[in-house]
């Protein structure tokens, strides 16, 4: 499985190499002391009005390592962080890796069915987690002991403003439900960390830095090993890629939005390691789904240069009229990634902004960026981009044959950033991974003559309708863009006619647009066999922690 013509070399940036070196590292943790060393007295990470520089992310995450260190874990354990964005996720984050161990990132959100089988699955001995969720751990205790559970709350390293922070979650709001299990608070690692005495660990490049669970969208979540290597060598590669970019618009240091959550794959790379790579300032956002906040945020912070996000965050913002009142005079570089960007929603956007959506594509497995536009674009390009410097992509039939230009097909990829496997999953690794070392995506793509590859779906989401394969993506693309419509999702239901028929279910914008009105649009816009059979008007779509609509959730209902 071999791809000598590499065709999107030709179309890179100038300035931006084909190939990337990290030999001048010896883990990841090595990168970001080099950033502590570089930037200390820089403006390291904003939360709620309260400023870390270089030097006390230093520090504190040193004091966490030095803490987690005296638990007395062996070699390689496996820690979990349970956190949305708050500062105390960036300095668990860091302490966890430079005391030798592995980060096993948790969405706060899970049930505790969800949080018992990865916990169980990761093997994690130790757990990091906010207050509000702590829970949903309780229910589970039992079954899953852990040596040391670690408890936080929004409030705990930000002063007086903080513990009226903790007063109105906990009293006002009622936040917190009742939990009680012996634990520390964060505060008290931190200061026994502090008394002891960091043993700097020998890290190597294939050491394991990140089990980063997949969604689960398609089956239970799989621990995707990602190795220092990996995630060094995509932080590098996103750098290369963005620095033509940055080139133009030379400022002092970089500001990074921070709104989707770190511990998801994309943020995790994209914010909060890439920003310190820069030595960039970091505005964490608890809560973007609070979107009338998430606003009010957005207009007192005007330097803003950075923004990665996901298309229903962004359509979310576009939909909402005090948006238009938001001035991003320093926006350098929008980033869309974790699902497909939608051309209407990336239209808008730029008319808003002034900037386009720079549609990326990656994976948990590829530590995430496998391609990505050049941040050089003038307007959408309805692709995902070339792939990243180091990065091979070919597009494969079931058969594992490579198809022409023009052809849909798996694509498949071959990096650095590739992670190592499964966690304790052979069978499931060696169905993703071929010999030669590409990863089996399970995304269908289209890569013209010129190496720019357009996303049509998920494998297992095709729609095959009388032997004639209907991809979600294109419907729900062109289906967003008749008036009325606020989002909408695609799926394929049993029919004895064609085997399978169109569903799709619409969120109105208009509370008048009818059935009939989405039948009128799609018979204008579709060949037979892709307009929906069925459709039916929603209050809202589910969608995961990143705002990715789950297909598999609408099969079900």
């Amino acid at each position: 499985m071999t791809n000598p013509s590499k065709p999107w070399l030709k179309n890179y940036p100038e300035g931006v190499p084909h190939e990337i070196d990290i030999s001048s590292y010896s883990s990841l943790v090595a990168m970001f002391e080099e950033s502590f060393l570089r930037f200390p007295n820089r403006k390291a990470c904003e939360y709620m009005g309260k400023f870390l520089t270089y030097r006390e992310l230093d520090r504190l995450s040193k004091n966490f390592a030095a803490y987690i260190q005296t638990l007395g874990l062996e070699p390689g354990a496996r820690i979990a962080v349970m956190l949305p964005n708050i500062v105390q996720f960036q300095i668990t984050m860091l302490g966890i890796l430079r005391a030798g161990y592995v980060v096993v990132n948790i969405n706060p959100l899970y049930t505790a069915r969800e949080l018992e089988h990865q916990l169980k699955d990761s093997g994690a001995s130790t757990l990091i987690i906010l207050e509000n969720f702590a829970h949903v751990y309780q229910d589970i205790a039992p079954h899953v002991p852990l040596k040391k559970v670690i408890v936080t709350s929004l409030g705990e390293l930000i002063g007086i403003k903080g513990r009226i922070v903790d007063f109105v979650v906990r009293k006002v709001k009622k936040l917190v439900p009742v939990w009680n299990f012996p634990h520390q608070t964060f505060k008290e690692a931190l200061s026994k960390g502090a008394r002891n005495h960091l043993l700097k660990p020998n890290l190597t490049l294939d050491d394991i830095a990140f089990l980063q669970y997949t969604g689960g969208t398609t089956g239970p979540a799989k621990g995707a090993i990602l190795l220092h290597r990996n995630i060094l060598s995509n932080v590098i590669q996103t750098e290369l890629w963005l620095e033509p970019g940055l080139r133009n618009r030379p400022i002092d240091q970089l500001v990074f939005l921070c709104a989707l959550p770190m511990y998801h794959i994309f943020a995790l790379t994209a914010c909060a390691l890439f920003g310190m790579r820069k030595g960039g300032l970091l505005i964490f956002v608890p809560n973007p789904r609070d979107i009338p906040g998430f606003i009010k945020l957005l207009e007192t912070h005007p330097e803003i240069n950075i923004f990665p996000g996901v298309n229903t965050l962004f359509n979310a913002l576009i939909h909402r009229p005090e948006f238009a009142k938001v001035k991003l005079p320093n926006l350098l570089v929008t980033i869309g990634g974790g699902m497909a960007v939608q051309k209407g929603v990336a239209d808008q956007w730029q008319k808003m902004t002034g900037i386009p959506i720079a549609e990326g594509y990656g994976l948990s497995e590829t530590s995430p960026v496998a391609c990505v536009n050049t941040p050089l674009i003038k307007e959408f390009t309805g692709t995902i981009g070339l792939p990243v410097p180091s990065t091979e992509v070919l597009i494969l039939d079931d058969d594992g044959i490579e198809v022409p230009f023009g052809t849909p097909g798996e694509i498949c990829i071959r990096g650095p950033q590739v992670m190592a496997g499964y966690w304790n999953k052979p069978e499931e690794t060696a169905h993703v991974l071929t010999a030669d070392g590409f990863f089996k995506s399970g995304d269908i793509g289209i890569m013209n003559a010129e190496g720019y590859t357009k996303i049509v779906d998920r494998k297992k989401d095709m729609i095959i309708v009388s032997g004639f394969k209907v991809f979600p993506n294109e419907l729900e693309e062109v289906i967003a863009l008749l008036p009325g419509v606020l989002e909408c999702a695609a799926i394929g239901v049993p029919n004895e006619e064609t085997g399978e028929a169109v569903k799709i279910f619409i969120v109105k914008k208009n509370p008048l647009l009818t059935e009939g009105d989405v039948a009128a649009y799609c018979k204008k816009e579709f060949t037979n066999y892709k307009r929906p059979k069925f459709i039916e008007f929603r209050d809202e779509l589910p969608k995961t922690n990143v705002g990715k609509i789950l297909r598999r959730e609408l099969r079900a209902s």
